[in-house]
């Protein structure tokens, strides 16, 4: 045990779970937490020990897809060079679990039981993993522990310590230490997080990696068969991508839209694709009367110049900023914009609200003029304007924005190096 933090935190904890069993019928997020937990371990073993034990064995764990999604190109990689790994991959919530409990890279997707001395005694004695690879946060004490314990090394991966956090609370500070010293290694995102580790910490092995997510968008970036049929739609057109947009976000972009004189080509992807928000969004476009299309209903006579596209579908905005030549990205006028890596890749210049500042790389693009904020209505026509009238100020804004994410790859190569040693040592002689 690494502190009375910690032996506190495990002394107490399942009569905290316990406690929270017995209430959770009274609370909806509640329940689905603890009823998705139920027979969890008699289904796990089943795909467990039918997993070779000779491969090393990664267990990578994600609070949800976001955090996942910096994991991917890391177990990409070793996958390529170490064909015979085994991953094990397990999330916290339940969004996350259902985007990617089919995925193929994995021996095992599952829930991450409830944090009690028993259940992760259990749980990593099933997965016997010769390493714990920790997606930027979500530490579950009693887990990282019993890996610990079982002889696994840990890492936590593009690791964050944002200004005015629960790390710096006077009163867990102290519990925050303890637990990150269980890691062998901490890779953080950027410099001043490394600082803060080591200074404020004592994490003397925290360096800085970088952020896997610039890997992964770069990547993806090279697939574009989803959007293959739209391509020669827009071949020599000026395209604008709306992604992830949410009703503030479209009533400012089509307000300025329409006020253009010169308007580029418009493909609307809404944030959500339900029913309801789709019927209202046709409706909204229709008493504007502006023309449109549906992808998931799209005829040969649709004409890109007359019509605007509506995504209808999911799987298809990462790769629908290949096509275009200005993107806005949605959620800024909302909790916080959406992923501005994506369209960024691309060399493209971006648009989002005012809402960003949990969004580092946002604000990086911004000063490196690879984005602007536009805050209102009139803000958004003036920038929209000076992109289609001036195409050498978009050039140099997306240029500014595809240096921007080329420049911050490797993270991956990185962490796959430590992870590499550890495989190497484990491999018999």
């Amino acid at each position: 045990m690494n502190g009375l933090a910690l032996t506190t935190y495990t002394t107490i904890s399942p009569l905290l779970f316990g406690a929270a069993r017995m209430i959770s019928p009274l609370f909806r997020r509640l329940h689905t937490f603890t009823s998705l937990r139920n027979n969890l371990f008699e289904e796990l073993e089943a795909t467990v020990r039918s997993t070779a034990k000779s491969s090393f064995r990664l267990w990578v764990h994600a609070a949800s897809v976001g955090e996942f999604e910096q994991a991917r190109p890391v177990i990409a990689a070793m996958q390529e060079k170490h064909p015979d790994i085994t991953i094990f991959v397990s999330f916290l919530s339940d969004s996350g679990y259902n985007a990617r409990k089919n995925f193929a890279g994995a021996a095992a997707v599952f829930y991450l039981p409830t944090d009690t001395p028993a259940n992760a005694k259990r749980l990593v004695s099933l997965l016997e993993p010769d390493m714990l690879m920790l997606m930027r946060y979500d530490f579950w004490p009693n887990h990282l522990l019993a890996a610990k314990r079982s002889g696994a090394h840990l890492i936590l991966a593009a690791a964050v310590l944002l200004e005015n956090s629960q790390y710096f609370n006077p009163l867990l500070k102290g519990f925050y230490r303890d637990l990150f010293s269980l890691f062998d290694h901490i890779y953080t995102i950027s410099s001043k997080d490394t600082h803060a580790f080591r200074d404020r910490f004592g994490c003397l092995q925290a360096e800085t990696a970088g952020d896997t997510r610039f890997d992964q968008v770069f990547l993806r970036s090279r697939n574009s068969g989803k959007v293959a049929h739209l391509k020669p739609l827009y071949e020599n057109r000026t395209v604008l991508i709306a992604g992830s947009i949410w009703q503030m976000d479209e009533t400012l972009l089509l307000g300025a839209w329409q006020r253009l004189e010169n308007r580029p080509s418009l493909i609307l992807v809404p944030h959500q694709v339900n029913p309801e928000n789709m019927e209202r969004l046709c409706r909204s476009l229709g008493e504007r009367n502006i023309p449109f299309a549906r992808v998931s209903a799209l005829e040969r006579s649709f004409d890109p110049k007359q019509q605007v596209l509506v995504i209808d579908e999911t799987g298809y905005l990462a790769e629908l900023y290949s096509i275009g030549s200005i993107a806005y990205v949605g959620g800024g006028f909302g909790v916080n914009v959406h992923n501005t890596l994506e369209p960024a890749v691309y060399g493209i210049p971006v648009l989002f609200g005012p809402r960003h500042h949990n969004s580092p790389e946002a604000e990086e693009l911004v000063a490196k003029g690879g984005a602007a904020v536009v805050g209102d209505e009139a803000s958004l026509l003036a920038a929209l304007n000076l992109f289609m009238t001036n195409p050498a100020a978009r050039a140099a804004a997306g240029a500014a924005a595809g240096a921007f994410v080329k420049e911050r790859t490797g993270a991956t190569a990185v962490i796959s190096r430590c992870i590499e040693h550890y495989l190497a040592a484990a491999e018999p002689a």
